[in-house]
């Protein structure tokens, strides 16, 4: 086992954007519109989250490359009236590529949702039949040659 060696890579410009949503009740998604979540806001406190993730990616992944963000940019927006779908975009000038990071920052921010929200989630029995994360998936990636 090791880590990919990169040594004779270049290094270009490197972006990549990431995708995934949470479905909730739209009782919850009310309770977001309207500021009413007890803990707070929870885009606010996601975005934070999805940010500290893309900064910390290889301390996460063990065999992932640590690397030179330049940039990281967490969207959050209501879907319908029962999904948030949040979209990450992480960029750097590196000799490797940033899907990794951009992974986990959008699974953070959808996780940061879900804890946030996961009180007004429950059945009468104490379930959460109804939210689920889903679709989380790499939806661009761009690797620009050096000029």
């Amino acid at each position: 086992m090791s880590m990919v060696d990169v040594t004779s890579k270049p290094e270009v410009y490197r972006e990549a954007q990431a995708k995934g949503s949470i479905r909730l009740k739209p009782e919850t998604i009310k309770l977001i519109k309207d500021g009413k979540i007890e803990k707070g806001n929870p885009f606010e406190v996601a975005k934070v989250a999805g940010i500290l993730a893309a900064k910390n990616t290889s301390s996460l992944i063990p065999l992932c490359h640590p690397l030179p963000l330049t940039g990281i940019e967490i969207k959050l927006r209501i879907i319908g009236n029962s999904e948030v779908e949040v979209k990450s975009i992480v960029k750097t000038r590196a000799q490797t590529g940033v899907e990794m990071e951009a992974l986990a920052a959008a699974a953070t921010a959808l996780l940061t949702v879900w804890d946030m929200t996961k009180k007004y989630e429950k059945d009468a029995t104490g379930q959460y039949p109804f939210t689920s994360i889903q679709n989380l998936h790499v939806v661009r990636k761009v690797k620009e040659n050096q000029v």
